[in-house]
């Protein structure tokens, strides 16, 4: 049997281009050729519509669409609901800690952390839209 294969993951977003460079520098990924950030003063027409990274190995991709306006998740608390999420891993609890550093510097807001579990150690955070993603240890 045939089924279909996952090829992106799409952010909706009020500033794509602001989104995609803190995904680009969270993740170290690249824009797909033709979607990388104009010349400075130039006019960003892609980042006024749809851009996408490219995953390490070309198998998936992480995509951003301009829209007017992005209902931030409000998760933990249940005013507005996380509905869907990254998630990501690293292999220590040092990294965690590291990389719990890189995301405040990138825009993003810590929302929740485990991070001294010793089962599954993980930190939820927001990124500059309000989209919620996870690092986890493992």
């Amino acid at each position: 049997m045939t089924v279909p294969k996952l090829r992106a993951f799409v952010l909706d977003s009020s500033d794509a281009r602001r989104l995609a460079e803190f995904y680009r520098h969270l993740l170290g990924l690249e824009y797909r050729p033709g979607d990388e950030p104009p010349a400075s003063g130039e006019p960003d027409e892609k980042g006024q519509d749809w851009l996408v990274l490219l995953g390490d190995d070309g198998s998936w991709q992480l995509s951003f669409q301009q829209t007017d306006k992005v209902e931030p998740t409000t998760w933990p608390d249940a005013g507005v609901p996380q509905q869907m999420h990254l998630d990501t891993a690293v292999g220590s609890v040092a990294e965690l800690d590291r990389q719990h550093e890189r995301v405040l510097s990138l825009g993003g807001t810590l929302r929740f952390d485990r991070s001294d579990d010793p089962e599954e150690p993980l930190r939820v955070y927001a990124d500059p839209d309000g989209h919620t993603f996870c690092i986890f240890v493992g």
